[in-house]
């Protein structure tokens, strides 16, 4: 039976990755391989790490692996049929918890896993939160992750607006697919694993964005805010539809690497 370190040095894998899968499978942390390292490894815990290591190795995502991933200091339950929680978004959190009043309502479109929703809902208990997804999958984990972290939040499936009705909103949220169906990118990394229908509206990245807009007012209250994420380069569309539909005090801001990431504007009526 090989050593812990044995296991850990013939992996293939890259040091966070084996740290990860360590704490995963054996709670250890990231002393044990100095101080256990030339232990024989369980039988149990070897067969299940090989097993994981060839996963990343051929390019699984460790979140998916994980089966979870921490977003704004929360654990969420993940999956193959939702995106992996990214650090960037955590800037739209950020920008709706600033605009969402006391007692405040919010709707997140497309929520995937839940984080956008349910951080709010976590940070706001006060504030009632809805949130909608056309992916039965993704309804799923995102429900799984409410029961957990926020069981007040209403979890739905809707496509975008569709079973809302004539209900009204201080906030909408959203990080809808954005990316153009011809990016390199989906080719490459975690996102080859990810859902394609998360990622792209195969075509120019602005079609959802654009049934976000164009569906807002209406549901907006008088003084409610429309957050909404974007790709790194659609700053300027975002601002000029959102200008086009009559939103005020439209403007980007930037992510924590300096580049357009969030997108919105103010419903006056």
């Amino acid at each position: 039976m090989p050593t812990y370190q044995e296991l850990a040095r013939d992996s293939g894998l890259d040091r966070p990755d084996i740290h990860a899968l360590f704490h995963h499978l054996g709670g250890y942390n990231r002393a044990f391989l100095i101080t256990h390292g030339d232990e024989a490894a369980d039988p149990a815990f070897a067969e299940r790490f090989t097993a994981l290591a060839a996963r990343r190795r051929a390019g699984e995502p460790v979140a998916y692996l994980l089966g979870e991933k921490e977003f704004y200091s929360l654990t969420f339950q993940v999956g193959p049929g939702v995106l992996i929680p990214r650090p960037e978004t955590e800037l739209l959190v950020d920008l709706a918890l600033e605009r969402l009043p006391q007692g405040g309502a919010l709707v997140d479109l497309g929520t995937g896993s839940g984080i956008i929703a349910l951080t709010i809902a976590h940070e706001r208990p006060d504030a009632t939160v809805t949130a909608l997804d056309v992916s039965a999958a993704a309804l799923e984990i995102a429900r799984a992750n409410a029961s957990r972290l926020a069981p007040q939040v209403r979890v739905l499936q809707s496509d975008w607006y569709s079973a809302l009705g004539h209900e009204q909103f201080a906030v909408i949220v959203s990080n809808p697919p954005y990316i153009e169906q011809d990016d390199p990118h989906l080719q490459q990394g975690d996102l080859r694993f990810e859902p394609r229908s998360a990622l792209t509206d195969e075509a120019d990245g602005l079609v959802h964005i654009r049934s976000i807009i164009n569906g807002a007012r209406p549901r907006l209250l008088a003084g409610g805010w429309l957050l909404f994420e974007h790709g790194f380069d659609q700053g300027l569309a975002a601002r000029d539809l959102l200008e086009a539909a009559g939103f005020d005090q439209v403007q980007t801001w930037q992510d924590i690497a300096g580049m357009d990431r969030v997108s919105g504007g103010l419903a006056l009526a």
